[in-house]
């Protein structure tokens, strides 16, 4: 059986990482990715696809299922997807992270990965209502990576 994933990117504010999670989403087997409140897309306002967006993630959201949704409708995704399933993992520095090495991914048939920008990180709301919060452990003097390095690491060991 294999398993299913939705990767839930919050806020995100740079279009390269944007577009580099969805090239290594797309190569991981993500089945869809939602991009919240300022998550850069791949289309700008006016529905035209970006270019900046294509150049990094080269052609990944021509495969990726994608939705935008409004900051203000977060919770109620999160909320039917428990509904339907799915075990939210939010990826996060948090006091109750467990350590994504030691984490037991092979027990996760349906699961959403939420990931947050690089400064404020996943929400604290979203983190109250997350099944799990998993961390990369880092072994230098810097605290994270890059969102999608960090993001792409979390989606090979829990798939």
């Amino acid at each position: 059986m294999s398993k299913t994933c939705v990767l839930i990117l919050e806020n995100l504010r740079s279009v390269e990482n944007t577009g580099s999670i969805f090239r290594t989403a797309e190569g991981l087997g993500v089945s869809k990715i939602i991009l919240v409140g300022t998550t850069p897309a791949p289309m700008d306002r006016f529905g035209r696809k970006r270019s900046d967006f294509a150049k990094v993630s080269l052609g990944a959201e021509d495969i990726v299922e994608w939705e935008w949704i409004a900051p203000e409708n977060f919770q109620f995704l999160i909320s039917n997807l428990q509904k339907d399933g799915f075990k939210i993992i939010s990826l996060e520095l948090d006091p109750k992270a467990k350590n994504l090495r030691s984490y037991e991914a092979n027990k996760l048939e349906r699961f959403a990965l939420v990931v947050g920008n690089e400064v404020d990180g996943v929400s604290k709301e979203i983190l109250e209502v997350s099944d799990e919060i998993v961390e990369i452990p880092m072994q230098g003097k810097k605290e994270s990576l890059n969102v999608s390095v960090s993001t792409g690491i979390a989606l090979f060991m829990l798939n």
